[in-house]
């Protein structure tokens, strides 16, 4: 007799329904009574085969909608919620977020007065510094409070009558001098911030997309015409990166909030030439500079001085005596 439990097929039987072992077979039973009932859509075998079939086809579609049983997925599961927003407010919102931001690493290129600049630099509130590269030329800058600091290879500076003592230092630049403000400019976080992340134009939502590992929704000024920005759906909702009309530059906005050090350059690393930088190599000066002559004596004297702009002088004082112009040295 069979144990208890084992079902027993036609195979494992003989014509008088002795057991032989072994499974079913192919054929069909001897006797009638030993017909079994056939496999229907209606039996639990079809119906668990049918089950495994559909959640195969659910899986190989990645169907995330109601079609196969399950509930639509919330796109905004996990974030910071700024997704749900229109796309003013989520522009909005991600400028205050840079405003109130301590810092930020700036790195990509940006396309300005005819002249394509690649950006890395590390910013925030009190100063900066990073690497800035041009078609012709790299120099570093360096901005702690309002002293700044240039720093590039000899042949930046051309043939200055100094350059070979420029190359690899860091030249101080006066803030009297016109390249000042033009240099400061890389160093400053909200100067870059604010003439990065203004969008002309109606503005719209766009599809959901990653920057590097992080999930973003971009939002496009006229159609992508004007620019488009791309805010971070996970946590603070930063700006990640910014895209400017007509391939005018793509700048990634990373580390916000990370601090990073700031000092001014060792004394032996640094070359202070007082009120104007030397010439640059394509023989302009990089500021201009004015010497003053004062004339001193018995007489009416006067003097006059021009900087040469090569050596940066200071102001020059002459002296004169009796009647007559005494020139200054520049």
């Amino acid at each position: 007799m069979p144990r208890e439990g084992v079902l027993v097929g036609p195979s494992a039987r003989g014509s008088r329904g002795r057991v032989r072992g072994g499974g079913y077979a192919a054929c069909c039973p001897q006797t009638p009574d030993e017909r079994h009932l056939p496999v229907t859509p209606y039996t639990p075998a079809a119906r668990l085969r049918r089950a495994a079939f559909a959640g195969v086809l659910c899986a190989g579609l990645a169907v995330t909608a109601t079609g196969c049983g399950g509930k639509a997925e919330d796109p905004d599961k996990g974030t910071n919620g700024i997704g749900k927003l229109g796309a003013d407010k989520i522009e909005g919102q991600s400028k205050a977020a840079a405003t109130a931001a301590s810092s930020v690493h700036l790195s990509g290129s940006l396309v300005t007065g005819g002249k394509t600049f690649t950006l890395d630099m590390r910013l925030k509130a009190d100063g900066g510094s990073g690497e800035v590269k041009s078609q012709n030329d790299t120099f570093q800058l360096l901005r702690v409070g309002e002293q700044l600091y240039l720093k590039a290879g000899a042949a930046f500076w051309g043939k200055s009558d100094s350059a070979g003592k420029l190359g690899d230092k860091y030249v101080k630049v006066p803030e009297n001098d016109p390249s000042y403000k033009q240099f400061r400019g890389f160093t400053d976080m909200h100067v870059l911030l604010d003439g990065l992340l203004g969008l002309q134009g109606k503005l719209t939502k766009g599809a959901y997309t990653t920057v590097g590992h992080t999930r973003a929704v971009p939002i496009s000024a006229d159609a992508g015409k004007s620019g488009k920005l791309t805010v971070s759906l996970e946590g603070t909702p930063y700006p990640l990166l910014m895209e400017r009309a007509g391939g005018a530059g793509r700048v990634e906005l990373s580390e916000w909030g990370k601090p990073f050090p700031l000092e001014a350059p060792a004394q032996d690393q640094t070359v202070d030439y007082g009120s104007q930088l030397p010439t640059t190599k394509d023989g302009k000066d990089t500021g201009t500079g004015t010497g003053t002559g004062t004339g001193k004596g018995t007489g009416s004297g006067s003097g006059s001085g021009t900087g040469s702009g090569t050596g940066g002088p200071s102001p020059s004082k002459s002296q004169g005596s009796g009647q007559g112009s005494d020139p200054g040295s520049g």
